[in-house]
């Protein structure tokens, strides 16, 4: 969702030869797939092929394979988006190859240093040439790291491009009526940060809630094999259990397997409540007017509070429940947009780099 407008915008110009590098990271086939074809992103010029792993087994992966691309193709510069592995691996790479580097969504801070994605982030800062900011915040952030303020560019949020782009294509999606639901009729749930999927008391105490508002609601939760597994492991309640392909029912729980980004932004957009603990998440549904309940204890997306929808919430059965309730019941969904979310953040990034 980060990658697709940026390579629109550089396609655009005769300047820029973009090569796109996919590394692996995210290596479910069928949902990377699903991805580049809803968002119309072109094939990748190479696929790294790295697959599942320890953090440093993976990151290394990374380090190693890329070396040899930035070797063999000599780029001008080396673009990387968000907080995850291939980020900093792939930044690390080329700074240490003399490459300039250019950090999409730079800034954001959790201040949380136990997530995995907080060390990515401000690793990542402090050796990029251009660092592109997607709220107002995040400048200061950086500044206070001692990162020089001319590196720094409010560009805005490439994720709301993508969005807005494919926001009509997306509401015309069959999903609803596939998960036999109705607009406003459910609670989308999403769980995959490792705190919170990896850790079995938790993910058991989130489960449970979800099940307690499913007396009241229908959940939708879309979930990763992986997580999938790990639910299992927890043997949750199993009455009133019904199977469909691709689909288990646990109560009014809909568990089903990850859908694609047009079916997904159709599911966030028509749902009731929207709990969740992903950064991007918390972005669109500022957007979409959804109310969103974070279940973690911080956010490295706080305009989402301050301009959206987004509440964070944690990890308690009880106030999850409680919460949702009360959001269903919510009437002063904000109407208030962050600056510069307006679907024309690729192109300021590719502006900049040109200029």
């Amino acid at each position: 969702m980060k990658i697709a407008p940026l390579m629109e915008e550089m396609r655009k110009s005769p300047k820029i030869s973009p090569f796109l590098v996919h590394t692996g990271q995210h290596y479910d086939e069928k949902m990377s797939q699903n991805f580049f074809d809803d968002l119309g992103i072109p094939k990748p010029d190479i696929n790294l092929e790295v697959g599942s792993g320890s953090h440093a087994k993976q990151t290394a992966a990374i380090i190693e394979r890329f070396e040899s691309v930035v070797i063999r193709e000599k780029p001008g510069l080396v673009l990387v988006v968000g907080d995850v592995n291939s980020t900093i691996a792939c930044a690390l790479t080329a700074v240490k190859l003399g490459v300039q580097v250019a950090h999409v969504e730079a800034g954001l801070r959790s201040f949380d240093r136990s997530m995995p994605e907080e060390i990515n982030r401000v690793l990542t800062d402090s050796i990029s040439d251009y660092l592109f900011t997607t709220e107002e915040s995040a400048r200061g952030n950086l500044e206070k790291e001692g990162i020089d303020p001319e590196k720094i560019f409010f560009v805005g949020n490439v994720m709301i491009d993508t969005l807005l782009k494919h926001k009509e294509k997306a509401m015309a999606s069959d999903i609803l009526s596939r998960l036999n639901v109705t607009s406003k009729g459910y609670v989308l749930a999403t769980l995959h940060r490792p705190g919170n999927v990896d850790s079995k008391e938790m993910l058991k105490e989130i489960y449970q809630a979800l099940e307690a508002i499913s007396e009241d609601i229908p959940v939708v939760f879309p979930c990763h094999p992986r997580t999938q597994g790990k639910l299992a492991a927890l043997n949750p309640s199993r009455d009133n259990i019904s199977r469909k392909e691709g689909l288990l029912e646990v109560n009014r729980v809909l568990i089903c397997d990850p859908v694609g980004y047009l079916d997904f932004m159709k599911l966030m957009a028509d749902a009731k409540v929207v709990i969740s603990d992903s950064g991007g998440v918390q972005e669109e549904t500022t957007i979409l007017g959804v109310p969103c309940l974070t279940v973690r204890p911080n956010t490295e997306r706080p305009v989402t509070i301050s301009h959206g929808t987004n509440k964070l919430i944690g990890i308690n059965k009880e106030t999850i429940v409680l919460e949702t309730l009360a959001a269903m019941n919510r009437m002063d969904i904000s109407k208030k947009t962050p600056p510069l979310w307006d679907g024309k953040a690729g192109g300021r990034i590719i502006e900049v780099l040109l200029r």
